[in-house]
């Protein structure tokens, strides 16, 4: 992947967290993007409510994974680390 598209996906992707954030935020929670892997997989940390919620992991899948992934079909997952 060159390195101009590399950087477009991760404008890309921090502009759909963007999106995101405040909707964890109003839950006392919020998101930070880590990196974007070399095989397209985003790497995020959940802060705040959303480190220690149980259900984080289905917010992060079927919240934060669905929308960066229907904003940008070349992702192909979302992990928290």
């Amino acid at each position: 992947m060159t390195s101009t598209k590399n950087s477009d996906l991760i404008k890309k992707v921090e502009d759909v967290i963007e999106q995101i954030r405040p909707h964890l935020q109003a839950d006392g929670g919020d998101i930070r993007f880590v990196e974007l892997t070399s095989d397209n997989v985003v790497n995020v940390k959940l802060l705040g409510a959303c480190g220690t919620c149980p259900m984080s992991t289905m917010t992060l899948k079927a919240g934060v994974e669905q929308a960066v992934k229907k904003a940008i079909p070349e992702i192909k997952s979302v992990e928290a680390v």
